[in-house]
C-alpha cells in the first residue's frame, strides 16, 4: 500500500492537511452511531495489481458542492482508492446551510430557524470521511467562505455570500491553489449542468474546470509551481442503468418513485450511455459507502429513496460508479464493457 507522499519523494509539504479538520467538534456527538469508523475492506489481489501501475503515488481530488454529494456520487470510488493507498482529497464548496433537515429532532437547525445546519453538516461530513477512509477533507476557502445557495430559483440564490453569486475567478483561484498543493493526476467534479441543475453544483463545475486551467498556467502566481492535471472526470449516471434500476424497483412492488422519475419517461438528469467512458467497481467498499450515507443523517433518510434502492435491489446497486472523461486521454478499456475501469488508466 502506497503512503501518500509528495511527488518528488519528500515528505508532505508543511501545511498540507492529512486529516479532516472539524471546527464543529461538538456536533459530532449527534453522529456517533452513524459515523462509526468502518474498517476498509481489503482489495482483491487483482485490484491491488491494477492500482499499482504508477511510478509515483496516485493523487485524486474531488470537487463537490455540499456535504453528502461526495458520498452519493463517488463514495465507493473514494473508499476504493483510499484503501489502495491513493491520496484522496475532498474539496467541498459550501457547508450545505440551505439543505432540508430529515431528522425531526434536528429541525431547529434549518436556515429558517437557528441557521446552524451548516455546522452540523460539517460534522456529518467528518463522519462520512471516517467511514470512507479519507483523511484529507477541506472546504473551499475555509469552512463557511461560501454559503449554500439553495435550489435554483429560490430567494437564497440572491444572497451576496452564496456560492452562486461568488466571483468565478476568485473561486477558481482557490481551487487552483489546492490543485497546486495536492498535485492530483485526476480531478472529479460534476458535468456542466451540475448533475441536476443545482446552482452550487453548476458553480462547483465551473470553479473546478477553471481552477484546473489556472493551476497549469504559469501566469497564475500563488507561490507554488504550476501543475497540469492529467485527467478530469465528470460524475455520470448512465441512462440505461438508471432506467433498469427504476424498473426493477417497480417490479419489486416498491412504490418509491425515486424523486418522481418514471422508468418509461424522459430521464433528463442522467447521462447518455454513449458519453460514459469509465466505471469504478467499488463492490468491496459498499458497506463503507452505506455507512457514509448514514453519517449524512440530516440529508439521507434510511427510509427514503436512496436506501430503498439498496433495500430492494441489493447493496450492489451502489457498487458501480460511472464517469465521463472530460479532459485528458482515455486509457485502456475493458474489452467486454468498452469502459475504463480505473480513473488513472493510461497514466
Amino acid at each position: 500500500m502506497t503512503t501518500p507522499i509528495a511527488p518528488d519523494g519528500a515528505e508532505e509539504p508543511a501545511g498540507a492537511p492529512l486529516a479532516s479538520t472539524d471546527p464543529f467538534a461538538a456536533e459530532r456527538d449527534v453522529l456517533d452511531e452513524a459515523a462509526a469508523a468502518v474498517e476498509a475492506a481489503p482489495l482483491t489481489a487483482e485490484a491491488e495489481q491494477e492500482m499499482a501501475v504508477l511510478d509515483v503515488p496516485r493523487r485524486l481530488l474531488l470537487v463537490h458542492a455540499h456535504p453528502d454529494d461526495e458520498t452519493i456520487g463517488n463514495g465507493a470510488t473514494m473508499a476504493t482508492y483510499a484503501a489502495a493507498g491513493t491520496h484522496v482529497t475532498l474539496l467541498t464548496c459550501t457547508l450545505g446551510e440551505e439543505g432540508e433537515v430529515l431528522v425531526p429532532e434536528l429541525a431547529h437547525l434549518a436556515a429558517g430557524r437557528d441557521d446552524t445546519l451548516g455546522q452540523h453538516r460539517a460534522g456529518e461530513l467528518a463522519g462520512a470521511m471516517e467511514a470512507l477512509g479519507v483523511r484529507d477533507s477541506r472546504f473551499l476557502g475555509g469552512a463557511g467562505r461560501f454559503r449554500d445557495s439553495g435550489m435554483m430559483g429560490v430567494p437564497s440564490n440572491e444572497r451576496p455570500d452564496c456560492f452562486w453569486q461568488a466571483d468565478l475567478e476568485e473561486a477558481a483561484a482557490l481551487v487552483a491553489e489546492v490543485v497546486r498543493e495536492v498535485r492530483p493526476q485526476v480531478v472529479v467534479t460534476y458535468d456542466e449542468n451540475g448533475g441536476y441543475g443545482h446552482p452550487d453544483h453548476i458553480q462547483a463545475h465551473r470553479a473546478a474546470m477553471r481552477g484546473v486551467e489556472l493551476a497549469a498556467d504559469e501566469a497564475f502566481a500563488d507561490g507554488r509551481e504550476p501543475w497540469a492535471v492529467s485527467k478530469v472526470y465528470w460524475t455520470a449516471w448512465p441512462e440505461s442503468r438508471m432506467r433498469d434500476g427504476l424498473r426493477r424497483l417497480r417490479d419489486e412492488g416498491d412504490g418509491t418513485t425515486f424523486f418522481g422519475m418514471d422508468p418509461e419517461g424522459p430521464l433528463p438528469d442522467t447521462t447518455p450511455d454513449e458519453l460514459v467512458t469509465t466505471v469504478v467497481d467499488g463492490t468491496a467498499q459498499v458497506d463503507a459507502k452505506l455507512a457514509a450515507m448514514r453519517a449524512h443523517a440530516t440529508q439521507i433518510a434510511v427510509d427514503g429513496p436512496f436506501f430503498a434502492l439498496s433495500n430492494n435491489l441489493g447493496n450492489e446497486v451502489w457498487a458501480l460508479e460511472h464517469y465521463r472523461l472530460a479532459r485528458g486521454e482515455r486509457g485502456p478499456v475493458d474489452p467486454e464493457s468498452g469502459l475504463e475501469t480505473d480513473l488513472f488508466a493510461g497514466l
